[in-house]
């Protein structure tokens, strides 16, 4: 049976006390660090010399220390930053002020899963994972919400690491929406499938495809961009509120059948095929090194296909379609930056 954990499982007073370095000032990293704050724990933010989030941090008043500094003064430090730079940071900045009773924590599994950091058995290693980005991990938190977890335990050595981790769960507002009891392998796996078979690599490619067929067959790319992409987010939100069945109850009943007779002529056995493919790749680690890899080599492909999709043609229209509708708060993607 699942091992689900809410708000009264957990008590935050067991990390009152005891101060916490969120290593790194991303999308996870200020979520954490301004969620721990709010609920009265003490934070410092660990950043490398010259980051360009060390002003974004002081700016929202947590105190910046330099990485080993900040893992030094802590008790608990959770590792946010990038999955292929994480273990050189660890090894360098980390494991030499990593003293036995701390608890060294994760928001996501890939480098214990793979090996490429192992944390000396004197130390607690857990994980909490958001099931969100960070700017929705903070503001749902901001809402007197939170979004669901999964929480787990590679090391035990206190033998309370995981009433440490459902507390920093509940710190953060996971418990508020419930925290599911994992691995570390099977939130490793897990996420790096769904990120690849559906919820960037599946849906970036199903909605092209949509697009420029339509656009070949000689319709207007306004229109294709409208039902290919704008009018995704409708859908997902009726998935996101009541499942598959509400998504149907909710739309026409031709729309319905459409979804009945297409589906599995689009995702058929040769798309299924593939996605054990996929999944095979991540559990067999060659999908890891093929990405550690060309990050290693200085990530010539990845730059330039991250390039080439910024170009395409559903991106321009869509880029001047959203510019007509402010109230959907309207981003644009240039190399390097998000301009609002």
């Amino acid at each position: 049976m699942p091992r689900l954990f809410y708000d009264t499982d957990a008590a935050i007073e067991r990390l009152q006390n005891r101060p916490i370095a969120i290593i790194g000032y991303g999308s996870q990293g200020h979520a954490h660090a301004l969620n721990l704050r709010d609920s009265g724990l003490d934070v410092r933010v660990g950043l490398r010399a010259g980051s360009a989030s060390h002003a974004r941090a002081a700016a929202a008043g947590l105190r910046v220390r330099a990485v080993a500094d900040a893992v030094d003064e802590a008790d608990l430090i959770m590792l946010l930053t990038p999955d292929t730079g994480q273990a050189a940071l660890y090894c360098a900045e980390v494991l030499p002020h990593l003293a036995a009773g701390k608890t060294l924590m994760f928001a996501h599994g890939f480098n214990i899963r793979y090996g490429r950091i192992t944390p000396p058995g004197r130390v607690d290693v857990s994980m909490v994972a958001p099931k969100a980005p960070g700017h929705r991990v903070r503001e749902v938190f901001s809402e007197g919400g939170g979004v669901p977890a999964l929480v787990a335990v590679h090391q035990d050595a206190s033998g309370h690491a995981l009433d440490d981790a459902l507390a920093y769960a509940k710190a953060i507002g996971c418990t508020r929406a419930g925290v599911l009891l994992t691995t570390f392998a099977e939130e490793t796996e897990t996420d790096l499938f769904g990120e690849q078979a559906v919820l960037c690599g599946g849906v970036s490619a199903l909605v092209k495809a949509g697009f420029e067929t339509l656009v070949e067959a000689g319709y207007q790319p306004e229109v294709a961009y409208f039902e290919c992409m704008h009018e995704l987010k409708l859908i997902v939100d009726l998935l996101y509120q009541g499942g598959l069945n509400y998504m149907r109850y909710s739309v026409s009943d031709t729309a319905e059948y459409g979804d009945y007779v297409a589906g599995p002529r689009i995702v058929d056995e040769r798309a299924r095929a593939t996605m054990r493919e996929l999944l095979a790749d991540i559990r067999d680690g060659s999908f890891a090194r093929r990405w550690i890899e060309e990050t290693d080599s200085g990530g010539a492909t990845f730059t330039r296909r991250r390039q080439q999709e910024t170009v395409h043609e559903i991106e321009r229209v869509g880029r001047e379609l959203r510019r007509m509708m402010p109230f959907v708060a309207p981003k644009e993607v240039v190399p390097g930056e998000v301009v609002v």
